[in-house]
């Protein structure tokens, strides 16, 4: 019996980890761009026009999160979500996040 109990809570401690290191967290905001930021925290029709202007002269996407303003990797999936509010699933690292997924926010 006690053999089993601790074979129970060596899976549950397992299973655990995986799920704690596996899985990124969801942030939602703004797509916006390097040169503007936090300027664009709310998602318009001017917002997108502007982000869009931005990053043909070279700005990177950025993502606009509860007043903080995060570098994305995979720069090509932000294109379609100028100025647009997202939920961006991804490892983030200080400044930066790993983006594993992104959608239009509800």
């Amino acid at each position: 019996m006690t053999k089993k109990l601790l074979m129970l809570g060596m899976a549950f401690l397992i299973l655990g980890c995986v799920a704690w290191a596996g899985g990124g967290k969801t942030f939602t905001g703004v797509v916006s761009d390097s040169h503007c930021g936090a300027k664009h925290s709310a998602a318009s029709d001017a917002a997108a026009k502007c982000v869009s202007h931005c990053a043909e002269m070279g700005a990177d996407y950025v993502l606009v999160s509860e007043g903080k303003v995060y570098k994305l990797d995979n720069q090509n999936e932000f294109k379609q979500y100028a100025g647009k509010s997202v939920k961006v699933t991804g490892v983030a690292d200080g400044d930066s996040i790993r983006v594993e997924s992104v959608e239009p926010a509800s």
